[in-house]
């Protein structure tokens, strides 16, 4: 029987790539089995703290780094879906005497939170904490009359009104103590020769901590053509020499009397 060179088949690239997918694959599944993996994992936090007295001055950090040791597949589920998980709750009962977060005490709360993995120690990064006692304050909003460019022979004739009269500011007892008594507002029409009226931005100072009640002002007054000339102010007084008093008198009658004896 004669023998035939039988020439190999060419390997196709598809099969090639599928066998090496699902060996990773087994591979990945055995490894996932397997336990004591040790990985650093970002896990959600909630501060709980009165929110009606104290507010942060610093962002309060969502997240914060953990050490955990367990099984492949509960760190592989805690490390790419960490925020399906139930934020640690972290109470903060006196904010203003706080500045730090307590990690000894926030590792024995995610142990009892956290019971599939073992908790090994919390990073020390974006640890601290910045709290303020939360106030309020209420500033006058007032018009720069004297600023009103108005044409000529025009004047103002009515009363200048403002709404709202006074703008409240909540935030940090610290940052409220730096605003100003009162909120000066410039009319930046310019020749006026008709009635204003005009929504115009606060020049209120721009903070992210501090929450203004409003950020505009409605302001409105009539102008009218002054059809006569103001009366001119009534010319200044003499100044009349002050009358001698009485003592004054008996010391000028005294000395003429001394004068005569003499």
């Amino acid at each position: 029987m004669p023998l035939t060179n039988t020439q190999p088949r060419p390997v196709q690239l598809p099969t090639l790539v599928l066998c090496l997918l699902a060996a990773a694959v087994i591979w990945l599944l055995n490894a996932l089995n397997k336990n004591n993996y040790t990985v650093s994992v970002q896990y959600p936090i909630e501060f709980v703290y009165d929110q009606k007295l104290y507010v942060p001055t610093t962002p309060l950090p969502k997240t914060i780094t953990v050490s955990i040791t367990g099984n492949g597949w509960k760190l592989f589920r805690k490390s790419w879906l960490p925020f399906r998980s139930q934020p640690i709750r972290y109470s903060v009962p006196r904010p203003l005497e706080t500045k730090y977060i307590n990690t000894a005490s926030l590792a024995a709360s995610l142990t009892d939170h956290a019971n599939d993995v073992r908790v090994n120690f919390v990073a020390g990064d974006t640890l601290a904490l910045n709290f303020d006692r939360l106030a309020a304050q209420e500033v006058p909003i007032v018009v720069d009359s004297t600023g009103i460019d108005l044409a000529e022979s025009m004047v103002v004739s009515s009363l200048i009104n403002v709404n709202p009269r006074v703008i409240r500011f909540e935030g940090p007892a610290r940052l409220l103590r730096a605003m100003p008594d009162t909120i000066k507002v410039k009319i930046p029409a310019r020749r006026l020769t008709q009635s204003y009226d005009e929504e115009l931005r606060l020049p209120i100072p721009r903070h992210p901590l501090i929450r203004a009640s409003a950020d505009q002002v409605s302001v409105s007054f009539e102008v009218a053509e002054l059809l006569q000339p103001l009366p001119p102010p009534p010319p200044p007084q003499p100044v009349k020499p002050a009358k001698s008093t009485r003592s004054e008198k008996t010391g000028k009658s005294a000395k003429a009397k001394s004068v005569r004896k003499k």
